[in-house]
């Protein structure tokens, strides 16, 4: 007979295939994956691991870690965009797991921890972290994975040595992830909350917790010391710099944040009713898990309260807000899936959140035919394959939501079922939304075998976009073309630039072969997030041959 767990984590396995690894590579890599894999790129081609360079200039802001995954991964499988994406996938989903074990080893319920998990795997923000290759996913599942190991070890009586030193292993990880962005969006509200709800028991388990400190500490210190001793100057000019951005960069209202039940997606309505203390903390009483509601209320609440202490604010530093959102929104479902009898006014809150989720349903087909179908970039077969979906799960949510005797289990199924419709089929013709058809990727520069030794330099002036860098796999540094002595001692090399070579250049003094019109463009010319900066010319430059005269 298997296992309730063995079932729930096939199933959640499944769901984050769909969530994080099909059609992964729809959407084009952003500047922020630009910069990662740019890095990583670098640490292969240049093999400097510990001191990590992005176009040829120390890159110390982040941690190192990821990238060195980023860089194995260019190991096996080179300028592999969705392979990259995958590793990302993989850490979203151990996510997942940890906040699966979590609250099993809270609530001793596991139908409660696989809802919860379930919930967490369908979020909006956690699926567009887990398709990207980011470092945030991998600092906050770490530190997930940490907060599993810390309760293991004060859940059981006895030192736990091993459950601490996980524990500070898995700090140390998440720092060597981001630095201390997940130590304060999700330890530290954790803690409180852990603190204030169940009020562990420290006897016999200091000095594991202190052999936790150190582990921690060693784990997460080592690369900031080396960096320290060989690369002072720098090192101290980023955490001056990183320091002023949290205050100075991107700064918004303390405010901002209370759009956050957004990033959860569909489950945006049910996160905000799941909220409400007063109504929810007598009916958790009732399914004896009034606790573990009280301390995701408290961890939701501070985590949120320290995230909007901080002037910097960007929606994807809302990701660990989502963690404990999902026992909120999880354990708002379990309740009306304990089999409990439910009161009419619950049904109605009940029927509000599902019927929003349902007009989402039958939206899908109309929003495919006016942006696709019209438009001819859609096949009427997989458009009829989408519509037969979405038919068959708005019939089946109408009758289970509608009937007199609400099917609760059957109304989750149809809302999952309809996250694998939109990963599994409408990612398909998104993508389309991203095709410029006078795209021509610097990418190819790598497989003209002419280019593949000479240095590559960009007009001094003129803006380099990160993302050519990572397209064409090389550094590319400015060089002064006033500088005629300068070129020449440079002589060959490649020139990237925002106009053809001879305009910025004097053909009679050089020999100018220029390779192509790259553009980087994924939008469409007449958009308006159409971007000069990323079409250059490349040229190759060398000294102008004469004629020999008898």
């Amino acid at each position: 007979m298997i296992s309730d767990q063995i079932k729930h984590l096939a199933l959640l396995l499944l769901v984050c295939f769909f969530s994080f690894f099909v059609h992964n590579d729809f959407i084009p890599a952003d500047l922020m994956e630009s910069r990662n894999l740019a890095t990583a790129q670098e640490m292969v081609a240049l093999g400097n691991y510990l001191a990590p360079t992005m176009n040829g200039e120390l890159r110390l802001e982040k941690p190192p870690l990821p990238t060195w995954i980023a860089a194995c991964v260019n190991h096996i499988k080179p300028h592999s965009l969705s392979a990259q994406r995958y590793v990302a996938g993989v850490a979203a989903t151990l996510m997942v797991v940890f906040l699966y074990l979590v609250v099993r080893q809270l609530s001793k319920n596991s139908t409660v921890s696989f809802v919860c998990a379930l919930i967490l795997a369908t979020c909006y923000n956690v699926i567009m972290m887990g398709r990207t290759a980011t470092w945030d996913i991998y600092c906050h599942s770490f530190m997930l994975g940490a907060i599993f190991f810390f309760i293991k070890a004060l859940s059981h009586e006895g030192p736990q040595w091993r459950f601490f030193v996980f524990t500070g292993l898995f700090m140390g990880l998440s720092f060597l992830s981001k630095g201390p962005v997940s130590f304060f969006a999700l330890l530290i509200p954790f803690i409180i909350a852990y603190l204030v709800t169940w009020h562990p028991s420290f006897k016999g388990k200091m000095k594991p917790i202190i052999a936790m400190i150190l582990v921690c500490l060693m784990v997460s210190f080592w690369w900031p010391v080396y960096i320290y001793i060989f690369h002072r100057d720098w090192g101290v000019h980023i955490a001056n710099k990183e320091s002023s951005s949290w205050l100075n960069h991107n700064v918004r209202p303390w405010y901002y944040y209370w759009q956050f039940p957004a990033e959860a997606g569909i489950w945006a309505l049910f996160w905000v009713t799941s909220l409400v203390w007063p109504y929810w903390r007598k009916r958790f009483s009732q399914i004896h898990l009034h606790e573990i509601y009280l301390f995701s209320i408290v961890w939701t609440v501070g985590s949120l309260i320290l995230l909007s202490l901080i002037p910097e604010k960007k929606t994807r530093y809302l990701l660990p807000l989502l963690i404990p959102g999902a026992i909120n929104v999880g354990l708002c479902l379990y309740y009306y899936l304990s089999g409990r009898l439910i009161l009419s006014r619950e049904k109605r809150l009940f029927r509000i959140n599902m019927s929003l989720i349902l007009l989402v349903i039958l939206a899908l087909p109309v929003a495919l035919y006016l942006f696709f179908v019209q438009k001819h970039e859609l096949e009427i077969s997989l458009f009829a394959m989408i519509c037969f979906c979405c038919f068959l799960l708005a019939l089946l949510l109408a009758w289970s939501i509608y009937n007199r005797r609400v099917n609760y289990k059957i109304a989750l199924g149809c809302v999952i079922g309809t996250m694998l419709v939109v990963e599994g089929l409408c990612f398909i013709p998104a993508g389309k939304l991203f095709i410029n058809n006078e795209r021509h990727s610097i990418s190819e520069v790598r497989k003209i075998p002419v280019l593949q030794h000479l240095p590559f330099y960009y007009v001094e002036g003129e803006e380099l976009r990160i993302e050519l860098v990572y397209e064409s796999d090389r550094v590319i540094r400015p060089l002064n073309i006033r500088n005629m002595n300068l070129v020449e001692s440079k002589l060959p090399f490649v020139l990237v630039s925002a106009t053809p070579a001879d305009s910025v250049l004097d053909a009679s003094k050089w020999e100018i072969d220029e390779i192509g019109r790259y553009d980087k463009n994924w939008q469409k010319t007449n958009s308006r997030k159409y971007n000069p900066d990323l079409v250059r010319y490349v040229s190759v430059l060398r000294i102008k041959s004469t004629d020999s005269t008898p």
